[in-house]
């Protein structure tokens, strides 16, 4: 049986397993020892990060935390930030192509740098 794809609310396409997959899957999880499936006793026994941390500890991790969206920090920055005017046709057809559509900018800018070498 096919599985159609699960859209997100953020636009994200997730392909979720057939129901032989997921058995296979669970099967997996049931014969692996060390990594024994939750059950409701378990998140029963739970206590918050908050409770069980040292606070430096804690602390360090909600300095971790990133809104959704937001972007963690680049190691090295490969990329230059500027403003640039575009035609408004050429602006309309790659943002009609999608998510990415500056980076598309980027790589058609980098094939014209590489040609004109």
């Amino acid at each position: 049986m096919s599985v159609k794809p699960l859209k997100t609310r953020s636009g994200r396409v997730v392909e979720l397993p057939t129901d032989e997959e997921d058995a296979r899957i669970n099967a997996g999880i049931a014969a692996d020892p060390d990594s024994p499936e939750l059950d409701e006793a378990w998140f029963k026994r739970a206590k918050p990060a908050a409770e069980v941390l040292p606070p430096e500890v804690y602390a360090d991790l909600l300095a971790l935390r990133r809104r959704p969206g937001e972007r963690g920090p680049q190691k090295t920055p490969t990329k230059e930030r500027i403003s640039i005017r575009l035609s408004r046709d050429v602006a309309d057809y790659f943002r009609a192509t999608g998510e990415g559509w500056q980076t598309r900018i980027d790589e058609a800018l980098r094939d014209y740098v590489a040609k004109q070498r």
